[in-house]
């Protein structure tokens, strides 16, 4: 499984030049709110998925005043072997990733190579928010498990802009927009059926989670909602061109498809209180770094941004225990109470290492 060794930063939000070396199991951040604990954490994200966990855009990763950035992470690959993995990017949107030395041909060639399971109070969008929030969730774990289905969710993507864009001319070509509408039709079926098996390999996962984390006996799940269950893409297409055309976009589509999350048969978003949608969300992500684990057969890297704050200490022993076995990957933890942290993860394992954070620098205790 890939092990981070060592990270060099350079211009990444509030750090400013870091190099540091990790523990190959458990990594503890302690700092006070808004000293970049999280910066650390999104530095390795962005090392696996090419972009932040938390930014909309590249353009809010930059150190204040900076005009590039650059990560730069040693690696132990699964073969045993060592590779660094290198990335730079400018202000003016180059962007530039290589490993040993060898620039990838495309960014996204990378993704899936250094699989990460992000936990984060953020998460919460999930619920609160609209779709698109569950769509990248989705999109995320499956885009670092399938190259198949990246590949035709980014084809998928370019079609529906040309798409948009030729419905918002007065009188659009119909013709073209048919052979449009068949080459998405072929590019959706594959993301859709992942989707549809995905929800279906998650859900019983999160079940068992949610049970251990909340101690709760309410039901959890998860319910895929998407209209190509109903019909091909491109006959869903054809149906709505009119409507299409008087609105000038696409009102069909994987961008419509949506995961509602459900208590006892109820929207979570409505009927859960905050501890339940927080003991949801936990147990979703924990839920994805075991589909992540089996379908890897080694573990994924596991941050962990300031969940102790969110579950009471019992229930988060129990699933850290449930993670942290013998299989178990590299995990990296964030907490402003060191005391607390050092009081769970002492009892876990004897090889870990401490930092402590103060203005995005970094020190090893």
């Amino acid at each position: 499984m890939p092990v981070l060794e060592k990270i060099v930063i350079s211009d990444f939000r509030n750090i400013e030049l870091q190099e540091l070396e990790f523990s190959p199991n458990i990594n503890c951040i302690s700092g006070n709110n808004g000293e970049g604990k999280t910066n650390l954490l999104d530095a390795i994200y962005y090392l696996s998925m090419t972009k932040s966990a938390f930014a909309s855009s590249d353009r809010f990763t930059f150190r204040y005043g900076a005009e590039e950035f650059s990560l730069s992470g040693s690696y132990r690959m699964e073969n045993g072997l060592s590779s660094r993995f290198s990335l730079r990017m400018t202000t003016k949107g180059d962007k530039k990733l290589k490993r040993d030395e060898k620039a990838y041909q495309k960014v996204s060639e990378h993704v899936g190579v250094l699989p990460v399971v992000l936990v984060s109070p953020s998460d919460i969008s999930m619920v609160s928010e609209s779709g698109e929030e569950r769509r990248r969730f989705v999109n995320s774990v499956l885009s670092q498990m399938d190259r198949e289905y990246l590949t035709s969710l980014q084809q998928y993507n370019r079609l529906l802009q040309q798409r948009n864009r030729m419905l918002k001319d007065m009188s659009p070509d119909r013709s073209l927009l048919e052979v449009i509408d068949m080459k998405m039709a072929s590019l959706a079926e594959p993301v859709h059926n992942a989707r549809k098996m995905f929800v279906e390999d998650l859900k019983p996962v999160v079940s068992e989670y949610y049970k251990a984390v909340s101690g709760g006996t309410e039901e959890v799940d998860i319910r895929y909602d998407s209209e190509l269950s109903k019909a091909p893409l491109d006959q869903l297409l054809a149906a709505s061109f009119e409507k299409d055309r008087i609105l000038k976009y696409t009102t069909s589509g994987l961008q419509r498809d949506d995961f509602i999350f459900t208590m006892n048969g109820h929207p979570l978003r409505r009927h859960g209180s905050q501890g339940q949608q927080k003991s949801f969300l936990v147990s979703l992500k924990f839920a994805q770094y075991e589909i992540m684990k089996k379908n890897y057969g080694f573990a994924p890297l596991l941050l962990l941004d300031d969940v102790f704050d969110k579950l009471d200490m019992g229930r988060i022993s129990n699933l850290l225990q449930m993670v942290s076995g013998s299989d178990f990957g590299q995990i990296f933890i964030t907490d402003s109470n060191k005391v607390r942290m050092a009081g769970i993860v002492d009892g876990l394992t004897q090889d870990r290492a401490y930092f402590d954070t103060v203005g995005g620098t970094f020190t090893r205790i």
